[in-house]
């Protein structure tokens, strides 16, 4: 069953549309005499001048890779990481220690270990489930490369990027 609608009358200024021009023009107006005034700043100069201390505490950047104090691997090579990623940017190939490590029964590390940065939609859910604390976003938000080959970062670059931990970690801790 079909509704009509009736559209009200229109008064004869309202038909001409100039107060609503004439408004707009005023606001266009207002913002470039507060621009020539110096009262706004319109924009940033990118390169020189960075986000860097306006971000907040709870900015989610880059995943990175970290060491604890030992400078031995966090990752168990669990792939809980790879699991929950919801872009599937994230590709583990998990290997066995030596026999002759004191871990080797209990423990595996990764192979391979690559994000692909141009599909990681930095959601954060791969540092929440990890159970070693191995995963961290930094804060970075200026990810580039020529071509999409550099835009995956292996583990070598990861653990460059990511750096050391100290063993204790409380990354859940809001006093942190």
């Amino acid at each position: 069953m079909a509704y009509t609608v009736r559209r009200p009358n229109l008064t004869f200024w309202e038909k001409l549309y100039l107060p609503t021009i004439a408004s707009g023009l005023a606001i266009t107006l207002k913002h470039l005499r507060k621009m020539l005034m110096g009262e706004t700043k319109v924009t940033m100069q990118y390169p020189e001048e960075k986000w860097d201390s306006e971000l907040p505490e709870y900015y989610r950047g880059a995943p990175t890779l970290v060491k604890d104090d030992h400078e031995r691997e966090r990752c168990v090579a669990c792939q809980l990481c790879e699991f929950i990623c919801p872009p599937r940017a994230i590709t583990i190939t998990p290997g066995e220690l030596p026999s002759e490590n004191r871990f080797a029964k209990v423990e595996k590390f990764p192979k391979e270990f690559q994000i692909d940065m141009t599909r990681c939609i930095y959601c954060g859910l791969c540092e929440e489930v990890c159970p070693e604390q191995a995963i961290y976003l930094r804060k970075d938000y200026a990810i580039t490369g020529e071509n999409r080959a550099e835009m995956i970062h292996h583990k070598a670059k990861l653990y460059e990027l990511g750096g050391t931990m100290p063993d204790l970690v409380h990354k859940w801790n809001p006093d942190k």
